[in-house]
């Protein structure tokens, strides 16, 4: 079941979610991005892809990545590269997560930075995927 904001136009999840309403679009968040960043963003989206259907949840900060039952990731487009999220179901102990902190009872969401391509690879997606299943509901 999901509920849409009367006032913005959003849907979520959960009949009255708390949340800044807006409008923003990908398109947006993508304008004026390095040709590395956008490189990244674009390898990024490609192994979610992967995983099955999903949509994107633009903010006025970042670019959510939305499953059948919640946000499970997002990213942000910065000089460097993209800054961003996966809400985990267990707690992933690893150099490549900057920071690591509870989000609820069941999930830990694990902030990163994505600077070169090779760290999109086989581990990294596995992170991935594990953050999908938990957009769709198994986490």
């Amino acid at each position: 079941m999901s509920w849409t904001c009367p006032q913005c136009g959003r849907t979520f999840a959960r009949s009255g979610q708390t949340h800044v309403c807006g409008s923003w679009t990908v398109n947006e968040h993508l304008e004026g991005a390095n040709e590395r960043t956008l490189d990244l963003f674009e390898r990024f989206v490609a192994i979610v892809e992967t995983c099955g259907p999903f949509e994107f949840a633009p903010t006025r900060r970042q670019i959510g990545v939305r499953g059948a039952r919640r946000i499970f990731a997002g990213v942000r487009l910065t000089k460097r590269g993209l800054e961003g999220y996966l809400d985990l179901p267990r707690r992933v102990e690893s150099p490549r997560f900057r920071h690591v902190a509870p989000y609820t009872k069941k999930l830990s969401v694990h902030h990163f930075v994505l600077e070169q391509p090779v760290e999109l690879d086989d581990e990294f997606a596995s992170w991935i995927r594990e953050s999908y299943a938990v957009g769709q509901g198994e986490a």
